[in-house]
């Protein structure tokens, strides 16, 4: 592949908006669907590529440069326009073609990237290899001097039926009046599916108000949600005009969603809450989720994976292999994957083996609404298991890997010995540790650190779990000023 200051893996391709080019995005592009002719997934014969972007400011011109790419090798590209994730996603799942998004998620808008979706699922961890070993040849002539288009041409015309069928989705499956009498706020920011979102809820039959419309980009991170989005959630709430606020990241793919006091429910317990609502019969969820998972009794089966949805996703396809009829998973951001076609009344909810976060939204409103409760019951219904999270933003991967590799000398007693030396002082003595995904500590008291550093980010997580959530915020908190200092 191009070499240049943007980093590749699994989630697809991210760095500096300054360092992905034209020919940069180009080149990734043209790799990639390079990559799904070797494996012979596609061929070229003008078959569609679908591609769709966030509200970030360079968004359209890397969709421009991934359309041309796609057109240039004999492809023919959709502009889809600024879309979810997931519509982008669901678009191409169902029509067999390979699909393209052009997002950072919820990092910062000076930043950009580009996630790949192969024509029946994600890009897992086993294609890494055979995408980025890709030798691209690119015509020099493209390109000016600073990487980006020499010539101009007309941009795409834009596609509506990728959003369409978004939002047809839910209102074909779920009645028209589903959610009638709920009163519902969307937290609109800059997310790129704001105005679906009005659209489902609407339509379904809640009376919605959209708040806090923004037209510059925000980057709200639902595993990090920031101070000032936790205030307005209290301020809005305290009109007493909600049943809930809802809200998503800025590719829409991971959702929040607040009880009617403005409280954000954390994504591990918004997905519990939307595996209960489908009925799950296995659940796949990362190690670093909260365990109310396995304590609430639901689910015939739990399966814990590595982070990452690369790693939910084959854990979903291994259960589906082995029997399991309703088949999902979830991550602690909140983004929800399902790997089964749902029945119900009738109709079928098609599978939707990526992060969503539509679902988990409906499906925590009507579990609410069909046992005539407030989301801050259901909430409470769970044992008291609390998680929480933050991060150490511009924290060098080196850094990171020095500090995972100062707990990890080959000998467990002084592993144990060097951690306790550091987080003895707020959780006490260590009763196991699990390397799954980073290093996640369980002490004797039932309390958990996990540390992992981000796998698309120079950031450093810390994930905590403890008995209330003022003491897992504390511990989070305390661990990465112990880290920090």
């Amino acid at each position: 592949m191009v070499k240049s200051g943007v980093a590749f893996g699994t989630s697809g391709a991210r760095g500096l908006a300054t360092a992905m080019t034209d020919q940069v995005c180009y080149a990734y592009a043209k790799g990639f669907l390079q990559y799904l002719e070797s494996i012979g997934e596609i061929k070229r014969a003008g078959e569609r590529v679908a591609v769709g972007g966030d509200f970030r400011p360079s968004s359209s011109r890397v969709m421009e440069a991934v359309c041309r790419a796609a057109d240039d090798i004999g492809y023919r590209a959709v502009n889809c326009g600024k879309i979810p994730s997931p519509a982008v996603a669901l678009f191409g799942f169902e029509r067999n073609i390979p699909s393209i998004m052009v997002t950072g998620s919820h990092i910062p808008d000076d930043r950009n990237g580009i996630k790949f979706n192969k024509c029946a699922g994600e890009v897992l961890k086993s294609d890494e290899k055979g995408m980025s070993s890709q030798i691209v040849e690119l015509d020099d002539s493209l390109f000016g001097a600073d990487g980006n288009f020499a010539k101009a041409k007309a941009p795409h015309e834009i596609s509506p039926e990728a959003g369409e069928n978004y939002v047809m989705r839910y209102l074909n499956y779920f009645a028209h009046d589903a959610l009638k009498d709920l009163r519902v706020g969307v937290y609109q920011h800059s997310a790129v599916g704001r105005d679906v979102l009005v659209k489902i809820f609407s339509h379904l039959g809640a009376e919605v108000t959209p708040l806090g419309r923004s037209e510059k980009f925000i980057p709200v991170d639902t595993e990090a949600i920031r101070p000032e989005d936790v205030q307005l959630a209290h301020d809005w709430a305290a009109t007493g005009k909600f049943d809930a606020l809802v809200s998503a990241d800025g590719d829409s793919d991971r959702p929040l969603v607040s009880d009617e006091n403005g409280n954000w429910l954390r994504g591990d317990i918004a997905g519990i809450l939307c595996a209960r609502f489908l009925a799950a019969d296995s659940v796949s969820t990362p190690v670093s989720c909260n365990t109310a998972a396995e304590k609430c009794g639901w689910f015939p089966a739990i399966r814990r994976t590595r982070i990452g949805s690369p790693f939910v996703v084959v854990s979903m396809m291994e259960a589906t292999a082995g029997g399991a009829k309703r088949v999902v998973g979830y991550e602690a951001n909140g983004g929800f994957l399902l790997n089964s076609d749902i029945e119900s009344g009738g109709k079928i909810l098609r599978a939707l083996p990526t992060r969503d976060a539509v679902i988990v939204m409906l499906g925590i409103l009507l579990l609410a609404k069909s046992r005539k409760q407030k989301i801050s019951e259901l909430a409470t219904s769970l044992p008291a298991r609390f998680t929480a999270s933050d991060r150490l933003k511009n924290f060098a991967t080196e850094k990171s890997a020095a500090i995972l590799a100062k707990f990890n000398s080959g000998s467990e007693l002084a592993d144990k010995i060097e951690i306790e030396k550091m987080f003895g002082a707020i959780c006490g003595q260590i009763a196991s540790l699990n390397r799954t995904d980073g290093l996640r500590i369980t002490f004797a008291n039932e309390e958990i650190i996990h540390l992992r550093p981000s796998g698309n980010a120079p950031e450093f997580r810390c994930y905590a779990e403890a008995k209330t959530d003022e003491r897992a915020r504390a511990i989070t908190a305390d661990a990465l000023a112990k880290i920090n200092g």
